[in-house]
């Protein structure tokens, strides 16, 4: 799901894609929340924060969630620059960016109990979710072709308001692509939410060890791909017909 490029992804691809990672996002949007008072997985909020702190002359907190937005983009270009450095088509260049993203949530899950709601606890625990949240959003948008997005769900809102309106004209052609592109805007935001509602309640009864759900999560999608290929390998040199 996340090796394939290009021509070669398909809907099955993505829909598993999203499936996992979105699950994954919407996690840790709920659990960072509940656990930081700050949401993690985006920056738009943040954008209206820091205008609000600015009119407000509390430039500490401004400085913070400039901080914040910063490492956000951060994680998307440090993303893109180990993607590109290493090759799109490596299949392996996206495991790199997952293991940096894992590392994160490992450090959250064990250490996030010494946060003292502090604004310097904030910076250090919100600020390194925003990271990781930026280093998954560039890997999914480049890996499918700015298809899936995992970390908000503002564009896809949009994108499937638009193509349900597209849907029900007339003129309308090629309605098959209409309809497997809402099937997976609908599938990103089911599974997001999903992810949403699970770390709310985890997080109630499990407090920062929650965050073990999606660096499972993770891990898994990471191993699961680099089976297939092994797999794939093993057959294509077994193979007595080849």
């Amino acid at each position: 799901m996340l090796r394939h490029l290009g021509t070669k992804r398909t809907y099955a691809h993505n829909v598993k894609l999203a499936s996992l990672l979105c699950v994954t996002a919407g996690f840790v949007n709920a659990a960072g929340f509940l656990g930081f008072a700050v949401l993690t997985t985006n920056v738009t909020g943040h954008a209206a924060l820091f205008a609000e702190r600015i009119a407000m002359h509390d430039w500490k907190t401004a400085r913070v969630v400039a901080l914040w937005m910063f490492l956000f983009l951060a994680g998307a270009f440090i993303s893109s620059v180990i993607i590109s450095f290493i090759g799109r088509n490596q299949r392996f260049s996206y495991v790199i960016p997952i293991l940096i993203e894992i590392a994160i949530l490992l450090g959250v899950a064990v250490f996030g109990y010494k946060y003292d709601q502090s604004l310097v606890g904030k910076e250090i625990f919100a600020g390194s979710l925003l990271f990781a949240m930026g280093l998954q959003n560039s890997l999914v948008s480049i890996v499918s072709g700015s298809v899936v997005r995992t970390t908000h769900l503002t564009g896809t809102f949009t994108d499937l308001g638009i193509e349900l309106g597209q849907i029900i004209q007339k003129n309308t052609t090629d309605k098959a692509a209409l309809k497997t592109r809402i099937k997976l805007r609908s599938a990103i935001i089911f599974f997001f939410m999903c992810g949403a509602l699970g770390g709310a309640y985890l997080f109630r009864y499990l407090s920062f060890h929650a965050f073990f759900i999606p660096l499972a999560i993770l891990v898994f999608t990471l191993l699961s791909d680099i089976y297939r290929i092994k797999v794939k390998r093993y057959y294509m040199h077994h193979n007595p017909f080849n």
